[in-house]
């Protein structure tokens, strides 16, 4: 039987890992074309929407919310003054070492934990389960896609696979 844990932490890690890798190709796509990296890291796909680098900074931010939260445990705070594609990558393995940092055990009875997530000063609650499916995964999900269509548009040589990550 699946539990909480078992559908949070695997897909958030395997989803920030397979971002990491998004990101290199980006990083080495921009030195192969001698452009300023870091005008892929503040590239948008339109003017009124993020640029790539806040995208990562909201998938890591909802992934470690996500497990904080589910377990019952206080949310790392981390600075988005990363400007880089090092800094954004670090801030991957950091997320994904706090998501390792969390147990099974913690996890435990979490999908009726009540969860209130403040959004423009509304509160919005939900029940962890509804937390994770109906909020968690399609932002992550939503903030990585979106990441992947800024490279691409950018000339980033990515495919469905590159998102997918390895079959394993």
């Amino acid at each position: 039987m699946l539990t909480m844990y078992d559908i949070t932490i695997p897909p958030l890690k395997r989803t920030l890992t397979n971002l990491a890798q998004l990101l290199k190709k980006g990083e080495a796509y921009a030195l192969a074309k001698e452009v300023d990296p870091t005008i892929l890291v503040e590239s948008r796909l339109i003017i009124d929407m993020y640029p790539l680098k806040r995208q990562v900074q909201i998938a890591t931010d909802m992934s470690k919310g996500a497990a904080a939260r589910l377990a019952g445990i206080e949310i790392p705070v981390y600075e988005d003054n990363e400007t880089t594609f090092d800094a954004l990558q670090a801030r991957i393995e950091k997320t994904i070492a706090f998501l390792d940092s969390v147990t099974p055990q913690q996890f435990e009875q979490s999908e009726s934990k009540q969860v209130t997530i403040t959004i423009r000063k509304v509160d919005i609650q939900f029940n962890g389960l509804d937390y994770l499916q109906k909020w968690v995964l399609p932002n992550v999900y939503f903030h990585v896609t979106t990441a992947y269509n800024i490279m691409r548009q950018q000339g980033v040589a990515l495919g469905k696979s590159d998102f997918l990550g390895p079959r394993k």
